[in-house]
């Protein structure tokens, strides 16, 4: 038990020189604007700082929580299709599906398979509901906006938290689900508050560096699913 709510903690914790790629940028442009704000008042004063650190502990809660949801979603609908699957004596066929996929997004992440480009374009369209929804959160200075900021930031389709949400879903529960992906998440906070508070990148080196031992961690828990996974059909 320990180990499933530790090892995505690790990987959150590595990962996190990868999220600096997606929810960097996200994170730098209200914390500008915040730090904008801010020099344009007389006295910004230590309750500028303040505030500031709320709207970054809010932009995190919401992220955490959504990745909890994600988990929890994942665990309850392999649990039922498992249950629908036990006649059928396929128990274990979700882990081991799990297990693959994890693998799968490790390979991704270390860049030896590529990933289908048309599972990210609607992100990444000006049109899309991401790009009209961003915005005026960005500039909004009430403390809600960066909670909403950041509940809509954990549902953005990146490699990394989909494999972890993989894993998630192997614990067949929805505690397990949601503790799992809470872990992982709460693993990317430290690196991603500095970068917020601080408005600064880490190198590219760095940052391939950490997506690198991150993705290695990926694919050594998707075997471990597997293995798990296969065991239990055999």
């Amino acid at each position: 038990m320990f180990f499933d709510l530790f090892s995505p903690f690790v990987i959150g914790f590595l990962g996190s020189l990868h999220c600096l790629g997606m929810c960097g940028p996200l994170i730098v442009a209200y914390s500008l604007h915040m730090k904008n704000e801010g020099d344009s008042k007389e006295t910004p004063g230590p309750s500028a700082a303040k505030a500031g650190l709320f709207h970054h502990f809010s932009f995190h809660l919401g992220r955490v929580f959504s990745y909890g949801f994600l988990g929890a979603l994942a665990a309850a609908l392999f649990y039922a299709a498992d249950v629908r699957l036990l006649f059928l004596n396929l128990r274990g066929g979700m882990t081991l599906l799990g297990g693959c996929f994890m693998i799968f997004m490790g390979l991704v992440l270390l860049k030896v398979l590529p990933l289908p480009g048309f599972l990210f374009a609607p992100a990444a369209s000006h049109g899309s509901f991401w790009g009209r929804v961003f915005p005026p959160l960005f500039q909004s200075g009430h403390l809600a906006s960066k909670l909403a900021l950041g509940l809509l930031t954990g549902f953005l389709p990146c490699g990394l938290s989909w494999a972890m949400i993989a894993k998630a879903a192997t614990t067949q529960n929805i505690p397990g689900g949601f503790v799992t992906m809470v872990a992982f998440g709460l693993g990317t906070v430290p690196l991603l508050f500095l970068t917020g508070v601080s408005s600064s990148f880490l190198s590219l080196k760095t940052r391939l560096a950490g997506e690198r031992i991150a993705a290695l961690a990926v694919l050594v828990m998707g075997l471990i699913l597997v293995f798990k996974g296969g065991r239990v059909l055999v």
